[in-house]
């Protein structure tokens, strides 16, 4: 179901240890250093590959993450708000990623701009716990959804280059 690109930008990436979430004070430290370890990785391969899309930021405790993401769509750039806080719950619950910028443009969305990552990635998310961290999130959740859902929308007319919400 993944290519092969995908396949191969997915194994660059380092699998987490540390089996902690943010209720856990000295494990999440330790998890989150993990975090911050994967993604730093995954955006050096991006850009080394000449395939950079997205720039993410956390609060001073690494639950909530903002930042931007792009697609590219017929040679046009496409970017959007990218936000999601790291659950209660985590690394067992995955991160509900969301796109604010897109809430009620497509049937793939819940209520406020998440997108819906229920059938295909939370199976894989759920069995790779806790290997599984945020730049899995975005290599193996964001990006596909990305890479199915804009040329969907543009086609559609919801999304047209250079309108709030359509990049720049």
């Amino acid at each position: 179901m993944v290519d092969e690109a995908t396949r191969q930008a997915v194994s660059r990436i380092p699998l987490l240890k540390t089996h902690a979430g943010p209720r856990d004070a000295e494990g999440w430290k330790l998890r989150l250093r993990e975090e911050y370890v994967a993604l730093i990785g995954y955006v050096e391969n991006n850009k080394a590959a000449d395939n950079d899309w997205f720039r993410l930021q956390s609060n001073a405790e690494g639950t909530r993450w903002s930042g931007t993401c792009w697609h590219v769509h017929e040679l046009l750039r496409y970017e959007f708000r990218v936000e999601f806080d790291v659950p209660a719950a985590y690394p067992a619950t995955a991160p509900e990623v969301a796109l604010p910028e897109l809430d009620g443009k497509t049937a793939k969305m819940f209520r406020g701009g998440r997108i819906c990552l229920t059938d295909h990635f939370q199976p894989l998310w759920a069995r790779n716990v806790p290997g599984f961290g945020l730049a899995h999130v975005m290599a193996l959740g964001l990006a596909p959804w990305l890479a199915v859902e804009v040329p969907d929308l543009v086609a559609k007319g919801l999304l047209v280059h250079g309108q709030r919400g359509a990049g720049n």
